[in-house]
């Protein structure tokens, strides 16, 4: 009998894959209507990652795939799964490393996928196509026909930029218009869990910070202001800012890209404090970090601050390698210190901006970082481009497309890169020359919403 009850037990552990012992619900079993639209086993399929349940961590499972795939008799599946044409793996992974790794794992487990996306974000909003095999078919280019989102009035003008690789930046595009005019109102609208556009009127005041959830656009409409409180997009994704005017914000920058956030776009803001108070009293104005991607600011007026914007937070922040992807173009930055910005460990493009009066340093380059700067128009700055400072100096190409007005000369202690992001920016590209005549003129909270 003993032995007889030890092999029952043996035979029902190896039923269980990683942590499931503690969920072992059966996908088959349940009720749940949320079904991969797929009839078929041939070739690639689409995989119908808005209808997946999350199953905790960085793992989404989607049910009904029509073959079985591993059980506790053993790995029989022969599903691959794809991510924008890019094989995601390795396949067969523990259910637990799923969770709590991610990082493209998946699992074909019976009738159900477990699949992580390769940046840990979640697959049913980052706008990426996920597609698989179940016959072990690799022709992943061949990708179904993805239907644009639908644009709305109030979000035209295109995303030039980081904001637009590997996923798009719809923000609250398909959810609520909501009118806010208030602190409290304000600041319930960014706490939905949903989708929505938030359209801000009048002057909101306020102390600290508010938090941004995903998938939503803030819109200043004209004469709007929002004084003594921040926005911090913390790990969230698919955030739109524009127009808005955002000033004197004791202690914090007035905007905080950080802790994972990505796909984020701030555009013509107008974003301020002042230089009367010591260096500690205001903090930045608009800064990403702690391994935040895909960002584009651009358009925005950056004045009356020592340090108005900082990539990557600190020389000890070595998990922003591989990370902090940010383009920043056509900004005015002016009656500032430095930072205009710096940036550490990342990838960024700077182009067409028009950086005038800075005490100290424009661009900083540091700590391996890789800089492109096209045609910026540097005025009375003491270093326009400078890499000689913190632990290690970072990587500068197109130094030589940039005007220097009344400026010293670059420090720039690194042989030239080469290095030029892929994506498309040539047809935005103005002529240094032009830069502060178009930039003054169009920067800031300047749209007619």
């Amino acid at each position: 009998m003993s032995l007889l009850l030890l092999l029952v037990v043996l035979t029902f552990s190896k039923c269980k894959k990683g942590s499931d012992a503690a969920n072992p619900e059966n996908p088959l079993t349940q009720t749940d209507t949320n079904l991969a639209a797929v009839t078929t086993t041939s070739g690639i399929k689409t995989l119908n990652v808005s209808k997946a349940n999350s199953d905790g961590g960085f793992s989404y499972k989607v049910y009904e795939i029509p073959v079985s795939g591993d059980s506790g008799t053993g790995s029989t599946s022969t599903m691959k799964v794809f991510e924008n044409g890019k094989e995601l793996g390795p396949g067969h992974s523990n259910h637990a490393d799923i969770r709590s790794i991610g990082k493209g794992r998946f699992s074909h487990w019976l009738n159900t996928v477990y699949i992580s996306a390769s940046d840990n974000t979640d697959p049913r909003t980052n706008g990426r196509t996920y597609t698989y095999s179940l016959d072990g078919s690799t022709n992943a280019v061949v990708k179904p026909p993805v239907t644009p989102p639908v644009t709305s009035p109030v979000e035209s003008g295109a995303i030039i930029g980081y904001a637009s690789v590997d996923g798009k930046t719809t923000g609250g595009i398909g959810g609520q218009t909501i009118a806010v005019s208030s602190y409290a109102a304000l600041r319930d609208a960014l706490a939905l869990n949903a989708a929505a556009i938030i359209q801000v009127s009048g002057r909101i005041t306020g102390t600290g910070y508010l938090n941004v959830k995903s998938n939503k656009t803030i819109l200043g409409l004209k004469g709007s202001s929002l004084e003594g409180v921040g926005l911090l997009i913390y790990g969230t994704s698919n955030v739109i800012i524009r127009n808005m005017t955002i000033k004197n914000v004791v202690k914090y920058s007035n905007i905080v890209i950080k802790e994972g956030a990505h796909h984020v776009w701030v555009d013509h803001c107008d974003l301020s404090s002042d230089r009367n108070h010591g260096w500690d009293y205001y903090d930045g104005l608009l800064d990403v970090g702690n391994r935040s991607d895909y960002v584009t600011l651009s358009w925005n007026r950056l004045h009356d601050n020592h340090v108005p914007m900082l990539i990557g937070f600190g020389d000890q922040n070595t998990n922003d390698i591989g990370k902090l992807r940010v383009t920043v173009y056509k900004n005015y930055f002016y009656n500032v210190s430095e930072r205009q910005p710096c940036t550490r460990f990342g990838y960024m493009h700077v182009f067409n901006n028009y950086m005038q009066n800075g005490s100290g340093y424009a661009v900083g380059v540091t700590m391996g970082a890789t800089v492109r700067t096209d045609n910026n128009y540097f005025e009375n700055q003491q270093y326009p481009i400078y890499t000689e400072f913190n632990s290690k100096p970072g990587f500068v190409s197109g130094a030589t497309t940039n005007i220097y007005k009344n400026s010293g000369a670059n420090r720039i202690s690194t042989a030239a890169s080469t290095w030029v992001p892929t994506y498309e920016y040539k047809s935005e590209l103005i002529p240094a020359a032009d830069v502060p005549a178009v930039v003054m003129a169009k920067a800031g909270a300047t749209l007619t919403l």
